[in-house]
């Protein structure tokens, strides 16, 4: 049985050929290199996200962390809770809006951003990419995203 394409202009269906896959090995591997980076920061993966979004921007709605992340809020407000019980950050009513929460640093989150300075560099240093296909591959995989989000 042949896992080829058969006709012309028909796809393969080897597991090899199938750029899901190899989204689905890179994020994978990316993932489990930060790990051992994040441990020692006492953080997930996903909590690094939202901290990064904070560092960005210290107080943001919860909706707009959401959009942000491109989470539902359903997976959000569970790593919310996690990070503010650790101290990370607070989440307060906006005066404006008491429907809306506003997520805000705390001091021992703002303090966290210094010790993962190291983290990027590290993780530029294992993907082993120069800055110009560092640049092309986030180019790529955002208009991936864009592409099948749209659609």
């Amino acid at each position: 049985m042949s896992t080829t394409a058969d006709e012309p202009g028909e796809l393969s269906l080897l597991l090899d050929d199938q750029l899901c896959f190899a989204l689905y090995a890179a994020s994978r591997a990316v993932t489990a290199r930060y790990r051992p980076l994040l441990d020692e920061l006492g953080l997930t993966y996903p909590q690094y996200l939202v901290l990064l979004v904070l560092w960005e921007q210290d107080s943001i709605s919860v909706r707009d962390l959401g959009t942000a992340l491109q989470l539902e809020s359903s997976t959000l407000s569970p790593l919310l809770k996690r990070l503010e019980a650790a101290g990370l950050l607070r989440r307060e009513r906006r005066l404006d809006d008491e429907r809306s929460v506003a997520i805000r640093l705390t001091d021992e989150g703002a303090r966290l951003r210094e010790k993962a300075r190291a983290v990027p560099s590290a993780m530029g240093d294992a993907m082993g990419l120069t800055p110009e296909e560092d640049a092309a591959a986030k180019r790529l995989l955002r208009l991936i995203t864009s592409n099948v989000t749209a659609g």
